[in-house]
C-alpha cells in the first residue's frame, strides 16, 4: 500500500474514530450509555470525574457521532447513536481477551524455561 492510499477518506475516518475512543473515560461513558440513556449528573456520579472533564469527553464522543444529547427540563441526557456502538465495544473486548490470552500463554511458556 502506498502513502496515497493511506489518505483515503475511509482510513482517515477510521483513524478519527479510534482517536475518539483513545481515553478510558470515553470507553466507560459509552459502556454506560449502551445500557441506557443517562443524564450528565448520573454519568458524573458513576464515573467520578469533574463536570468540566466529563463535558470535554462527551464533546469528543459527540463530534465523533457516537453519542447525541437531548435537553430534558433543566438537564441534558446522552445516549449512543446506534446499537452497533455496543457491538463494537463487545468486539473490542473479545479481541482484547484473545490477545491477552496469547500473551498469558507466552508468559507461562517463558516462565517454564530453566
Amino acid at each position: 500500500m502506498d502513502d496515497s492510499q493511506i489518505d483515503e477518506p475511509l482510513y482517515v475516518a477510521k483513524a478519527q474514530l479510534f482517536r475518539s475512543l483513545s481515553h478510558p473515560v470515553r470507553i466507560r461513558i459509552l459502556e454506560l450509555l449502551v445500557d441506557e440513556e443517562m443524564p450528565v449528573s448520573a454519568l458524573r456520579d458513576e464515573i467520578g470525574i469533574e463536570a468540566s472533564s466529563l463535558s470535554q469527553h462527551l464533546t469528543v464522543l459527540k463530534h465523533a457521532g457516537l453519542v447525541v444529547s437531548r435537553r430534558r427540563g433543566s438537564g441534558v441526557t446522552y445516549q449512543v447513536t446506534d446499537s452497533s456502538v455496543g457491538e463494537f465495544l463487545a468486539a473490542a473486548r473479545r479481541v482484547l481477551a484473545s490477545t491477552m490470552g496469547r500473551m498469558r500463554s507466552a508468559l507461562e511458556h517463558l516462565e517454564a524455561q530453566p
